[in-house]
C-alpha cells in the first residue's frame, strides 16, 4: 500500500478547521447592545441595572486596563427556529492563545441572577434546548477588561500591572454577540474528528492502529457534503463509529480525570479581580455539572468559596447544591493554596485549620487531602502537618518543572522530618489544566515512572485564572476517551476515590525522605522583600496578640478573649501567604495592597496586645516576653535608656537592671562584651569576629561583605535566581563613614553608611549587648537597583558537611557539597529565623528578622583549612510583572550569633523576632504555660477556638533529638487531652499529681495539648 498519511493528515486538518467547525452554529442572528462603562470599581448589579446606556456597534473599541463595562444585550429568537437548541454567542474580542488574564464576563438575567461566564474558549449561554421559537432574551453583561500583563512573553515590562500607572487605552474590540443555532450534529463531528485526530498523530508510525484511522478518517470525509455539512455529518459520523468503539488495551495506563480551574487567589490582577473570576468559573462550572452527571468538579480554597457566599449569594446556592448532588468536590482543606516554603509552622496549621472547618461547617465535608499543584516546592515538615490535620494524600504537579533533575517518582510515599508519612501522587500530564487532547494523553503514559508498579494517574482538567474552568467539549473528549483504542483510559472522579484506589494498587511505592526542593523558581525566597516582612511580622504579632489575650483571659476579671477579631486577622494574613502574593511574583497592584493590609493587621494587633496587657492593670513598668525560652539581655526603658532584665518565657518582670554581665567596650571601631570581640574594618566590614569564650576567631575573610550581583534570569524575573548570576558582581566597599553611634555598658554600636550603583544608599548598624554573643546588623536600605541581588556574607572557619536552616516546626539539613546534580541545584534555598553550620564542637549561627533566601558554601583555604560560608539574599530588583519590585526603603535586622548550638539558633531565632515589650501591668500573672526539657518548644498559646474557655497549647521537638519534660500550667488544672490541629481529642494525656503533663517526643513531633481550667 502507498504511504498516503501526510495527505491524509493535511485533508483532515483542512475540513476540521475550515468547513466542520466553522458549520457548528447553523444560522445566527445579532443581539442589539448597549454599553455602560462603570466609573472606578466594579459595582453591584442593582446599581448597573439602573444605569443609562448607550447604544453600542459590534468592532467597536471597549474596556480601559481594570475596567468594567456592562453591555445590555436584547434580542429574540426566530420563530422559524422552534424544536432547536439555541445558544447566545459572545465575543468580547478575545485574545491570544491564554484563555485566562484576559477579558472575561458574567452574564444575568435581568433580575440579578448570574447564569453564566464568557470566557475564550466558553463562549457560549445556554437559551433554550428546544427552543419553541419567538422567546425574548435579555441580558446584563458585566464584562472586566483585565490586561494581558505577560502579553509580550515575559520580555518587556509593562505599566499595566497597576491601576495607578495602567492609563485609560481600550484594550479590545467587541467581534459578535449573537442568538445562534447549536447544529449538535456537526458539534459532534467536530469532536469525534478531533479526537481520532489527535490520537492518530501521537501514534507511532509502525502502529497499525494509526493507519487504520487515518483510512478511517479519509473514508468518512468522502461522505462530507462541503455544500451541507449539516446534512451530512450524520453519515460521516457513522462511518467513524467503528473506529471510535474500538476498546483500549486490557494493560491501558487509566487516567482519572477531575475537573479543575486552578484560580490564583492574586497574581496577575488583584485580590478584587479574584473574587469575581471566582464567581464566573463557578458559574461555569454549576452549569456543566447540570448538563452532564458524570461531571466532577474539584476546588480547593476556603477563601474563595467565602468570597462568593459573601458576594454572589445565588452562586453559592448552586454550589452548595452541587456539593449535595456529588459533582462539586471540596479538597485541599487550606484557606488558601499557599507557598509551600515560606509561611511558618503555626501559619501551616492554620491554613488547614481554617480551611477545614469552612468545609465542614458549609458542606459537613471532611476534606481528606492536599491539593498544592502550583506552589514553589514543599517544605518537609508538611507531611506530618497534614496528617494531624486528618488528611490522607498530597497532590502537586509544580516539581514537573524542575530545571535540572527529573523527579523519579509519580506517586510514592513521602516522608518528613520527623518520619510521617502521606501518600502522593504527582500528575504525569504535568498539568492542571489538562484537556484531553491527544498529545497530553500520550505525555501521560510517556511520562509516568510507576510502570510496571502501578497503571493510573491524575489529570486535573478546565482552563484556569480565569479561562473559565472545565467545558462541555473536554467532557465529551473524556467520554470518547473511556475505552478507546491506542489511548489511555478517562475516567471523570472523586480524587478522593483515584487516590484510594492507587493505594490499593500500589501498597509498596517507594519513599522519598524530606523537602519537594523546586528546581525552579528560587527567586520567590526574596522578591518583594516588604511583603516577606510583613508576612513574617504579622506571624510573630499574632502569637503575641493570642498568648496575652489568653493570659488577660486566665487572670482578668471581665475580659472577653477576642475569638473573631483574631479568626480575621488570621484569615488577613493567610491569604496573603497565597503562592504568587508572599512569593513575591504579583503585580504591582498586588503587593502595593499587600503591604497596605500588613500595616493595617499590624496596628490592629498590636491594639490587641495592648488592651489584653492593660486589662491586667496597670502600676508598674515591666517587661513582656513572647518567646518560648527565658531571656537575659538589654532593652530599652520608656525614655531610651538601657536596661539589662531577666524575663522567664511566656512571662513577665519588672523593668529593673538584673545583675549586670561584665560590660560592653568600645575601642575605635572594636566592640568587646567579654564574650565576643568585633573588629569593624576602615571599609566596614567585619575584619574579625572573635569568640572570646572559645579563643577561636569565628571568620575566615571579611564578614558582612555585601556583594551586588547582576540578576537577570532566562525567563520569570520576579521568580526566578538562575547560576550564572554568581559570575558577575561588585563588592560594596567603599564606605562614605565608619562611626561610633551608641557607648554604654550594656550597647556598643558603630554604624556603617554606603552609597552604591544608581544612587542606592544603605546604613547599617553593628551592635553588640552585653551579655550576649549576638551581633546585630541593623540595616536601612534606600534600595534604587534594576535586575540586581544585593547579599551579605558570612565566611566562617569551620568546617560544615551540611547546613541547617528552620524550617516550619524544626530544620533541615542540606550538604554544603555537590557532589550531585541534586545538591547542586540547590545553590539557593529557603529558611526561617535562622542558619546554623558547624563542626564537631563548634557551631555558628546567622539569624534574621525578615530574610528568606540563602546559599551556603565551602571552599578549601591553601592552610588546609576550610571555610563555610553563609550568605543571605536581602533584595532583589526584578522588573517583571512588577516594574518598580523593591524599590524604595527596607529595614530589617540580620545577626551573627558565634560559638551556637542548634538550640541557641531556635532561642536567638525566637528572640530576634519577638523582641521583648515593655508596659504597664500591676502585677505578675504566672506564664500561662512553662516547661522544662530540652527540645520542647512550644509554638502557640491560645483558648480553643470553640469558645469553651479551654486552654491550646502547640509544642514541638525543636533539636532534631528526642525530649523528655514536663508541661506546667499557670491556672489550676482539670486534665489534659492530646489532639489534633482542629483540636478534636486524640487520647488522654496524663497529669501528675502536682498537675504537670508529662511530655516525651520523637524528633520534631508536633503535639496540641487542650488542657481543661479547673
Amino acid at each position: 500500500m502507498h504511504d498516503e498519511s501526510r495527505r491524509i493528515e493535511e485533508r483532515v486538518q483542512r475540513l476540521h478547521d475550515q468547513r466542520i467547525k466553522t458549520a457548528i452554529y447553523a444560522a445566527t442572528v445579532p443581539f442589539e447592545v448597549e454599553a455602560w462603562q462603570a466609573p472606578g470599581e466594579p459595582v453591584p448589579f442593582e446599581e448597573a441595572a439602573a444605569a443609562s446606556y448607550a447604544p453600542f456597534a459590534m468592532g467597536t473599541p471597549w474596556g480601559p486596563p481594570w475596567g468594567t463595562t456592562w453591555f445590555r444585550m436584547r434580542g429574540q429568537v426566530p420563530e422559524a427556529w422552534a424544536g432547536r437548541r439555541v445558544e447566545a454567542v459572545i465575543d468580547l474580542g478575545f485574545v491570544g492563545d491564554w484563555p485566562g488574564n484576559q477579558a472575561e464576563a458574567l452574564v444575568h438575567l435581568t433580575d440579578g441572577t448570574p447564569l453564566k461566564a464568557v470566557n475564550p474558549l466558553n463562549q457560549y449561554v445556554a437559551i433554550a434546548n428546544p427552543a419553541t421559537g419567538g422567546e425574548t432574551v435579555e441580558y446584563l453583561v458585566e464584562a472586566a477588561s483585565n490586561p494581558d500583563i505577560l502579553a509580550d512573553n515575559f520580555s518587556k515590562t509593562t505599566p499595566l500591572g497597576d491601576i495607578l500607572t495602567a492609563g485609560d487605552k481600550p484594550l479590545y474590540t467587541f467581534r459578535s454577540a449573537d442568538i445562534a443555532i447549536l447544529d449538535e450534529e456537526v458539534w459532534h463531528l467536530d469532536l469525534d474528528v478531533q479526537v481520532l485526530r489527535e490520537l492518530m498523530l501521537e501514534l507511532g508510525e509502525h502502529d497499525p492502529r494509526r493507519p487504520e484511522i487515518a483510512h478511517a478518517l479519509d473514508r468518512a470525509m468522502d461522505l462530507l457534503d462541503l455544500d451541507d455539512v449539516s446534512g451530512s455529518a450524520p453519515a460521516v459520523r457513522e462511518a467513524l463509529k467503528p473506529v471510535l468503539s474500538r476498546p483500549a488495551h486490557a494493560s491501558a495506563h487509566t487516567v482519572s480525570g477531575v475537573g479543575h480551574a486552578h484560580i490564583d487567589s492574586a497574581w496577575l490582577w488583584p485580590i478584587r479581580e479574584t473574587k469575581r473570576k471566582t464567581s464566573r468559573t463557578f458559574s461555569n462550572v454549576t452549569s456543566l455539572a447540570d448538563e452532564y452527571d458524570d461531571f466532577i468538579f474539584a476546588c480547593s480554597q476556603a477563601q474563595q468559596y467565602e468570597w462568593v457566599r459573601d458576594n454572589y449569594p445565588k452562586v453559592w446556592a448552586r454550589i452548595q447544591e452541587s456539593v449535595k448532588n456529588g459533582q462539586w468536590a471540596p479538597v485541599g482543606g487550606m484557606w488558601v493554596e499557599s507557598d509551600g516554603n515560606l509561611p511558618g509552622g503555626e501559619a501551616v496549621a492554620r491554613q488547614f485549620v481554617h480551611g477545614k472547618r469552612f468545609f465542614m461547617d458549609h458542606f459537613g465535608i471532611e476534606t481528606k487531602g492536599v491539593w498544592l499543584p502550583d506552589s514553589f516546592g514543599y517544605n518537609a515538615a508538611y507531611p506530618q502537618i497534614a496528617k494531624l490535620a486528618g488528611n490522607e494524600w498530597f497532590l502537586t504537579q509544580k516539581i514537573s518543572w524542575n530545571q535540572t533533575n527529573k523527579f523519579p517518582h509519580h506517586t510514592f510515599w513521602w516522608e518528613g522530618i520527623d518520619g510521617t508519612r502521606i501518600f502522593t501522587h504527582f500528575p504525569p500530564v504535568d498539568t492542571y489544566n489538562a484537556r484531553f487532547s491527544g498529545e497530553e494523553m500520550s505525555r501521560a503514559v510517556r511520562n509516568y515512572q510507576e510502570k510496571g508498579g502501578a497503571s493510573r494517574s491524575l489529570a486535573p482538567f478546565g482552563w484556569g485564572d480565569g479561562g473559565g474552568g472545565p467545558t462541555r467539549e473536554i467532557m465529551e473528549r473524556a467520554r470518547r476517551l473511556a475505552d478507546l483504542e491506542g489511548s489511555a483510559k478517562v475516567v471523570v472522579e472523586h480524587p478522593d476515590e483515584f487516590f484510594a484506589k492507587a493505594r490499593e494498587e500500589y501498597p509498596d511505592a517507594p519513599v522519598w525522605v524530606g523537602e519537594l526542593y523546586l528546581e525552579l523558581h528560587r527567586a520567590t525566597y526574596t522578591s518583594q522583600a516588604r511583603t516577606k516582612q510583613g508576612n513574617r511580622r504579622s506571624e510573630h504579632l499574632l502569637r503575641e496578640a493570642e498568648l496575652w489575650a489568653t493570659t488577660a483571659a486566665l487572670h482578668a476579671p471581665g475580659y472577653t478573649y477576642p475569638h473573631e477579631k483574631l479568626d480575621r486577622l488570621w484569615k488577613t494574613v493567610l491569604l496573603h501567604q497565597f503562592h504568587d502574593i508572599l512569593p513575591g511574583s504579583s503585580i504591582a497592584w498586588v503587593h502595593r495592597e499587600a503591604e497596605a493590609e500588613y500595616a493595617r493587621v499590624a496596628r490592629e494587633l498590636q491594639a490587641l496586645t495592648a488592651e489584653a496587657l492593660a486589662a491586667l492593670g496597670s502600676g508598674t513598668t515591666r517587661v513582656f516576653n513572647t518567646s518560648p525560652y527565658d531571656r537575659a539581655e538589654v532593652v530599652r526603658s520608656p525614655d531610651g535608656a538601657p536596661v539589662y532584665v531577666e524575663v522567664p518565657a511566656s512571662g513577665s518582670a519588672p523593668l529593673a537592671d538584673a545583675e549586670r554581665p561584665q560590660p560592653v567596650t568600645v575601642s575605635g571601631r572594636v566592640l568587646d562584651n567579654g564574650l565576643v570581640r568585633v573588629e569593624v574594618a576602615e571599609d566596614g566590614t567585619l575584619s574579625s569576629v572573635r569568640d572570646l569564650r572559645a579563643n577561636r576567631e569565628v571568620l575566615a575573610d571579611q564578614g558582612n561583605l555585601l556583594r551586588l550581583h547582576t540578576d537577570l534570569p532566562n525567563y520569570w524575573d520576579a521568580w526566578d535566581i538562575d547560576k550564572h548570576y554568581k559570575n558577575r558582581y561588585t563588592d560594596l566597599l567603599d564606605a562614605t563613614s565608619v562611626t561610633v553611634v551608641e557607648q554604654d555598658p550594656l550597647i556598643g554600636a558603630i554604624r556603617v553608611e554606603r552609597d552604591f550603583g544608581k544612587g542606592s544608599k544603605i546604613t547599617q548598624t553593628i551592635t553588640v549587648r552585653a551579655g550576649s554573643p549576638r551581633i546585630d546588623i541593623e540595616t536601612d536600605i534606600d534600595w534604587h537597583e534594576t535586575e540586581k541581588i544585593l547579599k551579605a556574607a558570612f565566611p566562617v572557619d569551620v568546617r560544615a558537611p551540611h547546613s541547617s536552616a528552620e524550617i516550619q516546626f524544626g530544620h533541615i539539613q542540606r550538604p554544603t557539597h555537590t557532589n550531585t546534580s541534586w545538591e547542586a541545584a540547590r545553590f539557593e534555598v529557603s529558611g526561617h529565623r535562622w542558619v546554623h553550620i558547624g563542626e564537631p564542637g563548634y557551631g555558628v549561627a546567622v539569624i534574621n528578622d525578615s530574610t528568606y533566601g540563602h546559599d551556603v558554601s565551602r571552599t578549601v583555604r591553601e592552610d588546609g583549612g576550610t571555610t563555610t560560608t553563609v550568605r543571605l539574599s536581602l533584595v532583589r530588583a526584578p522588573r517583571i510583572p512588577d516594574p518598580e519590585a523593591d524599590q524604595g526603603r527596607h529595614r530589617f535586622t540580620y545577626a551573627l550569633l558565634p560559638g551556637a548550638t542548634v538550640e541557641d539558633a531556635v532561642a536567638e531565632g525566637y528572640a530576634l523576632n519577638l523582641p521583648l515589650r515593655v508596659a504597664d501591668a500591676a502585677g505578675a500573672p504566672a506564664p500561662v504555660v512553662s516547661t522544662e526539657g530540652e527540645g520542647v518548644t512550644v509554638e502557640a498559646v491560645k483558648l480553643a477556638d470553640d469558645a469553651s474557655g479551654d486552654v491550646v497549647v502547640r509544642l514541638y521537638e525543636s533539636r532534631g533529638g528526642r525530649a523528655r519534660g514536663v508541661l506546667r500550667t499557670g491556672f489550676p488544672l482539670a486534665g489534659a487531652q492530646i489532639t489534633d490541629l482542629l483540636e478534636r481529642p486524640l487520647e488522654e494525656a496524663g497529669v501528675d499529681d502536682d498537675g504537670a503533663v508529662p511530655l516525651e517526643l520523637r524528633p520534631f513531633q508536633i503535639l496540641t495539648l487542650r488542657l481543661r481550667r479547673g
